[in-house]
């Protein structure tokens, strides 16, 4: 914590106004939305040494920035702050979800020669969203929780721990929850390949944490000398499902 920054608790941030909040915010959502969109559906390989093909899903390219982000929410903004993104997130493939039902059930016009190629892509949007959501949830919770219970922990220092750390129990929840629950029994994944998935996910998402640690550092330095606060969250109320209102009057 520097000169230029306020130790403020997590109780205090109802009434903060922060300036970078949004914009953070809307990348969280964005990246979140298009990795379940583009990236969920499809499986890939890379050749081992041996020979062997090691499959994994496309979206974990992508997927794991939504945890970096949702470290530095965590991190600079404080779990209340990082609920409320986390429940927009939430509405957001909750909508993704309707949407893509409407627009598959749709007729298609005269003539229009692609409706089986559309509903082989969003078809099963339904199955995919529940089990993005429901991973989503579960995952992105445990990942804040555990981020703001270590910083409180460490005093603030080793930001390195408090991210890979949260990883491995967020990410991990995350894998073993969405596969199974999106793909089992699909054409294409056969048990194998589902186990040989979640944990490579699991590899990868932990590696690209770690990897991405110096960005993570400097996007949550700059943060808090813009926004000139050091969050602690201490007698924060980390229930998924509310603790705003009780945070505002203690405030």
């Amino acid at each position: 914590m520097t000169s230029s920054t306020k130790r403020i608790t997590g109780q205090e941030l109802a009434s903060a106004n922060f300036r970078f909040f949004p914009y953070v915010m809307a990348a969280f959502v964005a990246i979140l939305l298009l990795s379940n969109i583009v990236g969920a559906s499809k499986p890939s390989f890379i050749t081992l040494p041996g020979g062997e093909a090691w499959i994994f899903g496309a979206g974990v390219l992508f997927f794991p920035i939504s945890y970096i982000i949702g470290d530095v929410l965590t991190e600079v903004y404080g779990y209340a702050n990082a609920r409320r993104v986390i429940w927009t997130g939430f509405a957001a493939l909750a909508f993704y979800a309707v949407m893509a039902w409407v627009v598959v059930a749709l007729p298609p016009a005269e003539g229009w020669p692609f409706q089986e190629d559309y509903e082989n892509v969003f078809g099963n949007g339904w199955r995919i969203v529940i089990a993005s959501i429901t991973a989503f949830w579960v995952g992105e919770f445990a990942n804040a929780f555990v981020m703001a219970k270590m910083k409180v922990w460490t005093k603030g220092k080793h930001l390195w721990s408090r991210t890979i750390g949260s990883t491995v129990v967020g990410q991990g929840l995350d894998s073993m929850i969405f596969y199974p629950l999106a793909f089992w029994g699909l054409t294409g994944w056969p048990p194998e390949t589902l186990v040989q998935v979640v944990i490579s996910q699991w590899i990868i998402k932990t590696v690209w944490e770690a990897a991405l640690t110096p960005v993570t550092y400097m996007v949550v330095n700059y943060l808090k000398l813009r926004e000139g606060v050091e969050v602690f969250d201490e007698a924060t109320d980390f229930s998924p499902f509310g603790g705003d209102k009780a945070e505002a009057e203690k405030g």
